[in-house]
């Protein structure tokens, strides 16, 4: 089955996957197989048909909220589905994960229900999503599938900008979550792994139209190739501000917060320009809410020196990027959502055991519903959890998952290394 699929997806294009795939899982004992996949707004999971159409019966589209599919992507868990009337066999939904990214379900129908078959059900679904995954970028077919409303210039240059939303490799479990979701204006995030190392990056530019999409375009380009030159933190903030100078003079500016994770130790650093502090949640009940001197927005020129700030971290700990959209959504009475009720329900709904993602997705559902379902401001938050210095063999779903936090007496150690901006 595998051998025969991954041979036949290397000239495949994504229309013909779905006819592809439920010719070679037949070779496993496998009928009946669908492939769905999850909108950007992580609403509903989508048929993706092939040329002929759905097969006679097949849903085009399944709820995440309050469904047995929605419940099975929710949790990363293989689940039994509701069975068929036409022949014997055992129906499951099978998460489709790529590393630790969510791209939606499987539905098939087993002839056998055991440990081998549902091994057979998961490595199939993991090469679906390497497929799906891999063809993604030049694909306008999956494109409009995962759409549920129409996109703005800007969301359409952040999302093929940004990295996948969800990482993880052992040593760190990394998440990101942003809304609205098809109407983003400036805010950019981005995660990057340097051998042990882990860098953190959220942009916020100022305004919302489609010159605070370019902003962060031209902000987020600069800091990658800034990084990938060898700069330090410091430089690379000297280096966004410099690309912001030249193209728009002192009329455009960008806040943010970047930072770098050392795994081998867990020492956080980072840099403020202008933007609110991280986040460090520890032990399901402990916040601490990283002070740091902020120099002055990028792009802005104000020539204040750049303070890298270090904190050592304990496994387990989560560090928390995020823009004032999720603070700051408002209800009719003008009351803000707050940095306490967000760090609230971060902590509530990892103890829960919810996977990182889950946990993110539901906390933009809060701040939507907060907000009456209407954002006046970009609202992204970017999650990395330190699991400890040594890369571990864990399934996808731990991955997600993370593992159990570890709870720690005393208040953090926090230095400061002044430093000047261009250094």
């Amino acid at each position: 089955m595998l051998a025969g699929l991954l041979d036949a997806g290397h000239l495949m294009p994504v229309d013909a996957l779905p006819d592809t795939v439920r010719t070679h899982a037949g070779a496993a004992g496998f009928t009946d197989v669908l492939i769905y996949v999850a909108d950007l707004g992580h609403h509903a999971l989508h048929l993706l048909a092939g040329p002929d159409g759905p097969p006679p019966g097949a849903e085009r589209e399944l709820r995440i909220e309050g469904t047995s599919p929605g419940r099975a992507y929710q949790r990363g868990r293989l689940t039994s589905a509701a069975p068929q009337e036409r022949e014997p066999g055992t129906d499951w939904w099978v998460p489709l994960v790529d590393g630790t990214e969510r791209i939606g379900l499987l539905r098939l129908r087993s002839a056998h229900d055991d440990a081998r078959a549902r091994e057979d059900a998961d490595r199939l679904a993991a090469l679906v999503a390497l497929l799906i995954t891999t063809k993604r970028t030049s694909s306008d077919t999956l494109a409009r599938l995962v759409r549920t409303e129409p996109m703005n210039v800007a969301a359409e240059m952040a999302w093929n900008l940004m990295p996948p939303r969800t990482y993880a490799d052992g040593r760190v479990v990394i998440s990101a979550v942003m809304e609205p979701t098809y109407q983003i204006s400036g805010d950019v995030y981005e995660y990057a792994l340097d051998g042990p190392l882990v860098h953190l990056t959220l942009f916020d530019a100022m305004g919302h139209d489609n010159a605070a999409g370019l902003c962060g375009a031209l902000a987020l380009g600069a800091c990658r190739n800034a990084r990938r030159q060898g700069c330090d933190l410091a430089a690379k903030g000297a280096a966004v501000e410099a690309a912001l100078v030249e193209q728009y003079g002192h009329r455009r500016y960008v806040t943010g917060v970047l930072a770098t994770l050392d795994t081998r130790t867990g020492m956080l650093s980072w840099v403020n320009r202008g933007h609110h502090p991280p986040i460090v949640i520890r032990g399901n009940r402990w916040v601490s809410h990283l002070q740091c001197p902020p120099a002055h927005p990028m792009g802005t020129d104000l020539h204040l020196p750049s303070a890298v700030c270090r904190e050592q971290l304990q496994p387990g700990d989560r560090v928390v990027l995020y823009t004032d959209g999720i603070t700051d959504a408002r209800r009719r009475d003008d009351s803000e959502f707050g940095v306490e009720r967000f760090t609230d329900f971060l902590i509530r709904h990892h103890a829960d055991g919810l996977p990182v993602p889950e946990t993110l997705r539901r906390l933009m559902q809060a701040v939507l519903d907060y907000h009456d379902g209407q954002l006046q401001d970009d609202a992204t938050v970017l999650m990395c959890e330190w699991l400890g210095d040594a890369l571990r063999d864990t399934d996808p779903a731990a991955d997600l998952t993370g593992l159990p936090l570890h709870g720690l007496e005393g208040a953090p150690d926090i230095t400061v290394d002044p430093g000047s901006g261009a250094s």
